[in-house]
């Protein structure tokens, strides 16, 4: 059984053992997305490349509000599950059923419906958007493994257990990384082929989760039954404004790209180069964010403030110790990682530079995730939504414009890591002196 109580027990251990499977979950799901380029890239061509990057961009957007939900799924299962309310665990898993269903069913048919408009808004050069449409709509269609394959890592997750899903997420890789080439090349299927390995993989990768979860009694899953107004009441006040949480923060990197642009082709090829990079280095600390907001959830359904406040001081504690090392291993190594996706010497010089510039910010852009994974386990969504719009859209793209101005390219990495190191600090101001912790789901008993 690898469900662990957090309400007990020794937190620094209990913190390092919990993280570092979602760690290593978070680095497959990356090598999910790069096995997949590789393979589209090398046998169909940059056309279809470009195809599903933009495509991605989509399903980017919908996966963002599946997170969303996710967050709200781990908050208020953690916060039964730590209160020892079974009868309550087991009514909101099954409203989590109920309307992940029917909002997966809805979203994919509209999906599927309207896939090539959304390209044409996008403006989606015309030579890609037959290839993309295809490839979308085929992705809508296999919508509900999207859903149910995240979701039962979450369920999973606020239950205690962080070792199963790394198991059904690796299944999802090893078949994505076979079925990708047979269905691309041997079965001549191109764009589509790509489209249904990725369905396919993720449809087993979800079956298989499911059947061991039932076999095992890992949750306690009952026969789906509409939820009560309540239920489906507060999934939804924790769940938008925790989905538009995404939206804010992938719209502010896109805003960051528009300054990035300005600077030309290699600025853009360096920044994303690094950016690519980037995605590998914070997994520690999103990792961390995850694990304290399913302990610190437990907790707080269980009344135990002062384990929240320890397991708040032990993730922090541990970022630094991760990140610190991390940021030393780009400044020496970054020239080697840049040079994996790029070679030319204007864009290498500018991605290493900026790496080097940057990474001794990280650990302070790790305390962000630490934290506002803390008081995301009080159900104070609104709260971070807030915290992120501050994050991105008062001091980001802001200072990475404002810098730029003064600094030119090298102002895109200073007005970042500036913005990193004052998020950081009211992020540990709202901690310390917000009305996060006077939240309350639940009735008692409920």
């Amino acid at each position: 059984m690898n469900q662990q109580d957090f309400t007990k027990g020794n937190i620094f251990k209990q913190l390092l053992i919990f993280s570092a499977p979602i760690m290593l979950t978070n680095l497959l799901q990356v090598s999910y997305q790069f096995i997949d380029s590789l393979w589209v890239g090398n046998l169909l061509g940059a056309n279809a490349l470009g195809a599903i990057a933009v495509s991605g961009t989509v399903i980017f957007t919908v996966l963002s509000f599946i997170i969303g939900i996710n967050n709200a799924t781990l908050t208020i299962l953690s916060q039964q599950k730590g209160g020892d309310n079974e009868k309550g665990l087991k009514r909101y898993l099954n409203a989590f059923v109920v309307i992940l269903t029917v909002l997966s069913i809805g979203l994919g048919l509209a999906g599927f419906l309207f896939s090539e408009k959304i390209l044409v808004f996008l403006g989606t050069p015309t030579g890609m958007i037959s290839d993309a449409a295809s490839y979308l709509q085929i992705n809508f269609l296999g919508i509900l493994f999207l859903f149910g394959y995240n979701f039962i890592g979450t369920v999973l997750r606020a239950l205690g257990d962080s070792k199963t899903p790394l198991f059904f997420v690796l299944i999802a890789v090893i078949l994505n990384a076979i079925l990708d080439p047979l269905f691309i090349w041997t079965f001549n299927l191109g764009i589509e082929g790509a489209a249904y390995a990725t369905i396919v993989s993720q449809g087993i990768a979800f079956l298989a989760g499911m059947v061991l979860i039932l076999r095992k009694n890992l949750a306690p899953f009952t026969m789906p039954s509409w939820p009560q107004k309540e239920e489906a009441a507060l999934i939804f006040k924790l769940g938008i404004p925790s989905g538009l949480q995404m939206t804010v923060i992938s719209a502010g990197v896109m805003a960051i790209m528009s300054v990035v642009t300005s600077f030309g082709g290699d600025v853009v090829a360096g920044f994303g180069a690094a950016q690519r990079i980037d995605s590998i280095i914070m997994l520690p600390a999103m990792a961390l964010g995850t694990a304290v907001n399913s302990m610190a959830g437990q907790n707080i359904g269980s009344n135990e403030w002062d384990r929240v406040h320890k397991i708040a001081f032990y993730g922090v504690i541990y970022n630094l110790a991760f990140m610190l090392i991390i940021a030393l291993l780009t400044v020496l190594l970054a020239e080697y990682g840049v040079n994996l996706f790029i070679q030319e010497k204007e864009a290498l010089e500018y991605g290493t530079e900026y790496l080097k510039m940057i990474a001794f910010f990280y650990p302070l852009l790790g305390i962000n995730f630490i934290l506002n994974g803390i008081v995301r386990a009080s159900g104070a969504m609104f709260q971070v939504l807030v915290l992120n719009i501050i994050s991105f859209w008062v001091l980001r793209y802001p200072l990475t414009y404002l810098f730029s101005k003064f600094m030119g390219e090298k102002g895109i990495a200073a007005g970042m890591g500036v913005s990193f190191a004052i998020s950081s600090v009211i992020a540990f101001i709202y901690y310390r002196y917000g009305k996060w912790d006077e939240q309350k789901l639940f009735e008692e008993g409920k």
